[in-house]
């Protein structure tokens, strides 16, 4: 089950992200699922050191370090994807 709830809270991370960075990312989504999924990781362990952990309501401290790292693996992807992209119609062209 937490595989599942993994891939479910990366797919929704991922999508946030997507709609919050202005202009339109072509990476794909299963690149932006997993993208939000690390954004979690990276985000539940900022949380861990910032002091936040788990509360008996909704997390919104960690919730907020999760976002923000998904949006910022989101950009990097993006330039990585596009950057890739680019190279690979180059090289068709020659």
């Amino acid at each position: 089950m937490g595989w599942l709830w993994a891939i479910i809270v990366g797919f929704v991370l991922g999508l946030i992200a997507k709609a919050v960075i202005p202009g339109k990312q072509h990476i794909p989504l299963w690149l932006a699922t997993i993208c939000g999924m690390i954004g979690a990781i990276v985000g539940n362990a900022m949380a861990r050191g910032f002091g936040i952990e788990e509360t008996r309501g909704i997390d919104w401290g960690r919730h907020i370090f999760q976002l923000g790292a998904a949006i910022v693996v989101v950009l990097l992807a993006e330039m990585v994807y596009t950057a890739m992209q680019r190279r690979k119609h180059e090289r068709q062209r020659v």
